[in-house]
């Protein structure tokens, strides 16, 4: 998963808040009042009131993502995604989406390696209808469910994957990278979008049992955030999702092994691009571990704006670079820190690598300085009320502290998180994670796998 902080868009007011103490920035984030209840066939309810504009957002996470798959039965976690949309007892194939639009509603779905979302946000008047059409894809897809269904989104999902991953230049690199930073039985070592053999062997009995273990009321939490009446609400609810059997006991999930790495990990691809690009990454720590935030202001000091060293020195002093970014990304089990550079035609990935290596050491011996942290704390702040300013973010952000926290009411906490990070602790987790063994992927243009990064040297 994408962190929410790390893919929020920009906005003004990061740059008006620039002379702003970072301290401040807890007090200026809002408390969101939530109310959250559990139905006898274990359904999470979790209720925010928002009644600024007539609109109001469903968010119903399931718990599941990719890293419950087994090894050579991956991909049902994201084919769900779409089989979802295809129908159910009461729903005609295709209604779904038509009923919604006619009632000014939009709505899309998600997979992570972690859990799966499917949102709606429309006029307040359309809720009890996006309730009942959620609620029967829940409790009643099985009954239609059926080899055309699944042939069918089958080769949606393979299309997709032709799109974004196989054809789409540099489009393999996080899987490549993926599969190298962990053993092979590890839960992220396989892509979220599966392999094509893993798709084309899926039987519908397979998938079936699938959705049986994971799509039950008592693997799921749904939120509702706007402009609703409580009480008819909570009637809705009940009568739509009350009566849902509970699904069987959840398989164990066991916990990884620790993973060291004796060495770097130097990797090529060829691929048809016009430019290189160099991908380094570590591993680091899980969404909401003490260090996630910190390794957050990392990434932005590196890379995160014009005037981050990487970016600044790279893209626009030396004028060696295409682009350069930086982020931490964590899930529910661990994570990466990735910098990703595209040299410019003529310069070399291994000098960008001699470079990023030079600004890596640069922090971990000297640090960062006050200014740099109290820009990456702004941005921060400025991203986060962002992300409050409308229903259908706010229903997500919620669902999300309520599965990796374990409860909704987390937003002033986690603004506080980052408030908290002094220069000092920054300069501990460069150490502590960019000073330990990384995975280095070139990729190159088809025919030129000299340009393969071998050390750190030019």
């Amino acid at each position: 998963m994408k962190k929410s902080l790390s893919i929020a868009t920009r906005c003004i007011a990061g740059l008006f808040m620039l002379a702003v103490p970072a301290l401040a920035a807890a007090q200026s984030v809002p408390k969101l009042a939530v109310e959250k209840y559990t139905l006898p066939n274990g359904l999470e309810v979790i209720l925010h009131e928002d009644r600024s504009v007539p609109m109001v957002a469903v968010n119903t996470f399931y718990k599941v993502g990719s890293a419950d798959e087994l090894p050579g039965r991956t991909g049902f976690a994201h084919l769900f995604e779409h089989i979802m949309f295809m129908g159910s007892q009461n729903v005609a194939v295709g209604a779904f989406d038509q009923m919604l639009e006619a009632a000014g509603a939009q709505n899309n779905g998600s997979t992570t390696e972690d859990r799966t979302d499917y949102n709606e946000e429309m006029p307040s008047n359309a809720l009890p209808l996006a309730l009942w059409l959620d609620a029967d894809r829940m409790g009643f897809l099985l009954p239609t469910m059926d080899m055309q269904k699944l042939d069918l989104q089958r080769d949606v999902v393979k299309n997709e994957r032709r799109q974004g991953v196989d054809n789409v230049p540099y489009g393999r690199a996080f899987e490549v990278v993926g599969a190298a930073m962990y053993p092979k039985d590890h839960p992220y070592s396989w892509p979220v979008i599966g392999s094509m053999a893993d798709l084309s062997a899926a039987t519908l009995e397979d998938v079936k049992q699938f959705f049986r273990t994971y799509y039950a009321p008592n693997n799921a939490s749904i939120t509702i955030a706007g402009d609703f009446n409580r009480d008819s609400t909570k009637a809705w609810v009940e009568r739509y999702y009350g009566d849902i059997p509970r699904g069987p006991a959840l398989p164990e999930r066991p916990a990884p092994s620790a993973i060291t790495m004796a060495s770097d990990t130097f990797l090529v691809l060829e691929d048809r691009v016009q430019l290189p690009r160099l991908y380094n990454t570590w591993h680091s720590v899980k969404y909401f571990h003490e260090d996630d935030g910190t390794l957050d202001i990392l990434a932005y000091v590196l890379a995160g704006d014009k005037n981050s060293r990487l970016y600044k020195r790279l893209v626009y002093d030396m004028q060696v670079a295409q682009d350069v970014s930086a982020f931490q990304n964590s899930g529910r089990l661990v994570g990466q820190f990735w910098v990703i550079v595209t040299p410019k035609p003529g310069q070399s990935p291994a000098r960008m690598a001699k470079l990023v290596n030079e600004e890596v050491q640069r922090v971990i011996n000297d640090g960062i300085t006050a200014r740099e942290l109290t820009r990456a704390q702004n941005t921060v702040r400025a991203r986060f009320l962002d992300r409050l300013a409308g229903v259908r973010n706010k229903a997500a952000l919620l669902n999300t502290y309520n599965y990796f926290v374990g409860t909704p009411e987390y937003v002033q906490k986690d603004a506080a998180r980052y408030d908290r990070v002094t220069a000092e602790d920054v300069k501990r987790v460069a150490s502590s994670y960019l000073g330990k063994k990384k995975v280095v992927l070139t990729i190159v243009p088809t025919g030129k796998p000299d340009l393969m990064v071998k050390g750190g040297g030019e």
